[in-house]
């Protein structure tokens, strides 16, 4: 008798090369341990946080022996983690924050960002030269209507060389101050390119020059000027006593040193914000603002907002009336025309078929940018058809109804061949039997498709409908190519067209919004869009009888 191996004797953890299988283990182990610090020290710890959890369950499948079996679907199981339900569960926490164009840092980021701006004070602006020497050697040359003061020899780092000893922290001092004196004569070194300022910027903005006139201090303001200037914001770590005599503790408290006014963060808005002398939040915002929960405020502001409402559910109307309309039209065509070539009188059947199926093979974006061509208002060949035949000449992209007739044709002359496929293949299905016994009673091929084709062909077809139905649901690319959203609708808060479907709404709201991108608005409508999706998903499922198996 043949004794078969087992299949642990071939990949068992004891096998020869489990060295080896250790060895990568703990090398990706190793490299994604590194990646996962790397993309937390950027404060991207979500993405850290599914790093970590990917690979150390993976390691675990690929390394333990009882796991064995789930290593074939494992990698499938991953990227659907990675690819769908990750991306899905981050759009929604952006649902319930204020992310925007003007809302993108953190609390730090933004505080670190003030913190580094400045203002001009008595003291002047000065014309600056960088002169090199010998030995990596260079002196400033700053002048000032005749006058002119120069540097002691310097030995200045790259932008490159002084950004990795920051990183090894084995940078000591990150500000230098550097002492002028007048300059007679004219200078030992030579001046160096604008290049050589460029390479060196880092550390030349880090410099305070002093003047030998009443010690006044000197930044570096551009690539070309030294100008007496201090920093704009202060950082009041250990917080103040208002005049009021409240003692206010906030470590990201800032002090305004031109106006001497006191600012901080506020957790409503998402910026910060001037105070009064009772800590109350007065004034106006200052830029750039951080990101903060909202709570449930994207979403009542779709329902509540009247420039946000009103378009929010024209779009909805119109996505669902035209991805019923594409259904219904693309089906009414594939299946009529389905039914013409498998007519076996009919000569050439094959020659037609190919040439219906056409439209389905070429790239869908061909086709939409030869439509957009031949719909051009002016120079179009269907309005000068149109005016040499009627004397018309519709307004395709100007006039809405019109607009969303055209984007109907389109799409119906894209889709009608796949459901002529389906019908085709479906058509074989139905016994010849019954348009033989139809014909005996005397039925016509009217009453053949309306009683016994269509019947048959709607049960095996709702499914694909749905299917159908769920991706003119999220048509972007049409409507992108075709009309981008145009006609405008007027009196809409944000970016929205009549002819916009819902997934391209979100689009326009998060990328071209005017007044700064509002992924947390457009993160909400796609949560939206995924619910209705999803219940359409369950629909199918449902009609289908999948999740009876």
């Amino acid at each position: 008798m043949e004794v078969v191996p087992s299949l642990e004797s071939y990949a068992g953890p004891n096998d020869k090369h489990t060295w080896l299988k250790w060895t990568m283990a703990a090398l990706i182990a190793v490299l994604n341990g590194y990646a996962a610090v790397m993309m937390y020290a950027s404060g991207e710890w979500v993405f850290a946080l599914l790093d970590l959890l990917v690979v150390s369950v993976g390691l675990y499948v690929f390394m333990n022996k009882k796991t064995y079996a789930h290593r074939y679907i494992f990698p499938g199981v991953a990227g659907m983690v990675v690819f769908i339900i990750f991306p899905l569960a981050y759009t929604i926490g952006i649902a319930f924050t204020n992310y925007s164009g003007a809302n993108l840092l953190s609390v730090e980021q933004a505080r670190n960002y003030h913190l580094k701006k400045s203002y001009k004070v008595a003291g002047g602006e000065f014309d600056f030269t960088l002169l090199k020497g010998e030995n990596n050697q260079y002196q400033l040359l700053l002048t000032q209507d005749g006058r002119r003061f120069v540097s002691p020899s310097l030995t200045l780092m790259d932008n490159k060389s002084r950004s990795q000893a920051e990183r090894q922290a084995s940078l000591i001092d990150t500000e230098q101050q550097v002492t002028l004196v007048p300059l007679e004569g004219e200078p030992a070194f030579s001046p160096a390119p604008i290049r050589e300022i460029v390479a060196h910027r880092t550390h030349l903005s880090e410099l305070d020059l002093v003047l030998p006139e009443g010690g006044i201090q000197l930044t570096m303001s551009s690539l070309r000027k030294f100008a007496a200037q201090k920093p704009l914001y202060t950082q009041l770590t250990d917080g103040v006593v208002l005049k009021s005599g409240v003692m206010l503790k906030e470590s990201n408290l800032l002090r305004d040193n031109q106006r001497n006014e006191l600012m901080m963060p506020n957790p409503e808005t998402g910026f910060y914000q001037y105070i009064d002398e009772q800590g109350q939040f007065v004034g106006k915002s200052v830029a750039p603002g951080f990101v903060v929960a909202v709570g449930w405020k994207n979403f009542t502001r779709i329902l509540t907002d009247p420039g946000i409402q009103g378009p929010f559910f024209q779009i909805f109307v119109w996505t669902v009336i035209f991805s019923t309309c594409s259904v219904l039209f693309t089906l009414a065509i594939g299946m009529v025309v389905a039914c013409l070539v498998q007519w076996e009188q009919l000569r050439g059947r094959g020659f037609y078929r190919v040439m219906l199926i056409l439209p389905y093979a070429i790239p869908a974006f061909i086709s939409i940018l030869v439509f957009k061509g031949l719909f051009n208002q002016n120079f179009g060949e269907i309005n000068l058809f149109l005016e040499a035949a009627f004397g018309i000449k519709p307004d395709w992209y100007t006039n809405p109804f019109l607009a969303k007739v055209m984007i109907l044709i389109v799409n119906t002359w894209l889709g009608y061949p796949y459901m002529m496929i389906l019908c085709m293949g479906l058509l074989k299905a139905i016994p010849d039997d019954l348009y033989e016994a139809s014909a005996m009673d005397g039925a016509g091929p009217v009453q053949n498709f309306f009683k016994i084709t269509v019947p048959l062909l709607m049960k095996p077809l709702t499914p694909l409908l749905i299917a159908s139905f769920a991706f003119n649901f999220n048509n972007f690319v049409l409507i992108q190519l075709l009309t981008n959203g145009a006609p405008d609708i007027i009196g809409a808060s944000t970016p929205a067209g009549t002819t916009d479907l819902l997934v391209s709404y979100t689009y326009r709201i998060a990328f071209q919004g005017s007044g700064g991108q509002d992924y947390g608005l457009a993160s909400a409508i796609a949560t939206a869009i995924f619910l209705i999706v999803g219940a359409l998903a369950l629909l199918n499922l449902k009609l289908s009888k999948a999740d009876q198996l």
